[in-house]
């Protein structure tokens, strides 16, 4: 006999509902990061369920996770809305990148975790992606920029700060932070990986601490130019 949504049990309603919500979840999550949802979009159930292919519940439960996440904001009465970044907010993320970021890879130069290998062909598959401080693929060097400071955190074999750090760098701004560098400010960036690259083999944490904070800071003066305070 076939089973209808009737003859299923609570538990493998639930299960479903849970399964279908993370994929709102992820792809919505993903249009926000993407910035094919920009800040100040409003996010309506009827329309997001209709796109994903579910009901409006998963929908619902995808954009308290998102809300509580920061990614998007709840205003009573009127709904939820993508969450818009003032240049007051990218600057509070980089002061605190300016400090978590420096210490977890200082503790990741002692943690004797650290992939170098890794890390090393991660900075070279960059630079290929990017000749001359020019990136063929911003998504794709993104990514892989993501996967480098990933690789350092978990290096750094604390949990909950690379919890912390994960969650201030979710902005769609930061996350798309290259699409901002100038050619020079790029090839100096990717430098920065391999001098981090180097610390990291040397297991020098004064040096993998100095290295980090200097590329976090020539991040945010790529962002925000100092002759106009604005959001690119």
């Amino acid at each position: 006999m076939i089973n209808t949504m009737s003859d299923r049990t609570p538990a493998s309603r639930e299960a479903d509902n849970g399964h279908a919500a993370d994929e709102a979840y992820s792809l919505i999550r993903e249009q926000i990061l993407s910035g094919r949802r920009e800040g100040g979009d409003w996010l309506r159930e009827g329309e997001l369920a209709e796109s994903i292919g579910v009901s409006r519940t998963p929908v619902r439960e995808a954009l308290r996770r998102l809300t509580a996440e920061g990614l998007v904001r709840y205003e009573r009465n009127r709904g939820v809305q993508v969450q818009a970044w003032s240049v007051r907010d990218l600057d509070e993320i980089f002061s605190l990148r300016s400090v978590l970021e420096p210490w977890g890879c200082r503790l990741a130069a002692t943690a004797g975790l650290v992939d170098v290998a890794v890390l090393d062909d991660l900075a070279n598959r960059m630079d290929e992606i990017a000749p001359g401080g020019h990136p063929k693929d911003v998504d794709k060097l993104t990514d892989l920029n993501n996967q480098f400071h990933r690789t350092i955190l978990e290096a750094a074999d604390n949990s909950r700060l690379t919890a912390v750090i994960s969650s201030v760098i979710q902005v769609p701004l930061v996350w798309r932070t290259f699409t901002h560098y100038t050619p020079e400010a790029l090839q100096r960036s990717l430098a920065h990986h391999h001098e981090l690259v180097a610390a990291l083999a040397a297991a020098d944490p004064d040096w993998s601490e100095s290295v980090m904070r200097s590329h976090v800071r020539g991040a945010w003066h790529s962002l925000i130019p100092q002759d106009d305070p604005s959001l690119p």
